[in-house]
């Protein structure tokens, strides 16, 4: 059952214009026309992976394009033919980059969702929010998404609220700043993977989510800055 929740984003581009997003539904980068968001597939990821590159350029319409060179050819001179190029709209690449973030780095309190018998994940609306030594627990935050690598449970994990990953799990180590604010009145989570990425959750109340403001691009030097 996929796993869906509302937020706002700002990708700052700062060459042109920078867009705003309502995730999975539409996109703008005026405040004014809205358009819709493609969901991105398996095909949209790999040809970003091979065309797009640097920052943002702020429209939609903006044609990315890298040669590629077919590395089958024995001759030293490269024929025409061996040369191809890849091209990806910025759409695509926002669309990639949005599905990207939010499979990696969207975030949940523990407790807050639960998963019936039927496998259905809902909101638990019994959940009061995590005390503040829990807050303060990198193992007490989940990704909101499909489990990719399930673990065998111990019997002391309730399976009906531990369904998801850990961010303590995370490589590399280090990859997240956790900081209680506010007298520990507010808990707040940074990526240091994707920058920009900000949550909170202010314990002993349901009341949590992120905001991402960024350039949209993973911070790929993180294993060497820690």
């Amino acid at each position: 059952v996929p796993l869906q929740r509302g937020s706002i984003w700002s990708l700052q581009v700062l060459l042109e214009q920078d867009f705003w997003l309502i995730i999975e539904e539409i996109s703008d980068f005026n405040c004014m026309d809205w358009l819709l968001l493609p969901a991105a597939t398996d095909s949209m990821i790999s040809e970003v992976s091979k065309a797009a590159r640097g920052r943002f350029i702020g429209d939609p319409s903006f044609v990315y394009e890298r040669a590629e060179v077919n590395r089958k050819s024995e001759d030293r001179v490269i024929p025409a033919a061996s040369v191809f190029q890849n091209k990806v709209k910025e759409e695509t690449r926002l669309s990639v980059t949005v599905h990207q973030i939010d499979q990696e780095v969207s975030v949940v309190p523990r407790g807050s969702f639960i998963r019936n018998h039927q496998g259905l994940v809902l909101v638990n609306r019994s959940f009061t929010g995590l005390s503040e030594s829990e807050s303060r627990k990198l193992d007490s935050f989940l990704h909101f998404r499909e489990a990719k690598n399930p673990k065998q449970r111990s019997v002391l994990q309730n399976p009906a609220v531990d369904f998801l990953e850990v961010l303590s799990d995370d490589i590399p180590k280090g990859s997240w700043s956790v900081q209680c604010e506010f007298a520990s009145r507010v808990c707040v989570l940074r990526s240091l993977l994707w920058l920009g990425l900000t949550f909170y959750h202010l314990p002993g109340t349901p009341q949590h989510g992120y905001v991402y403001m960024g350039d949209g691009t993973k911070n790929l030097d993180l294993p060497f800055m820690l």
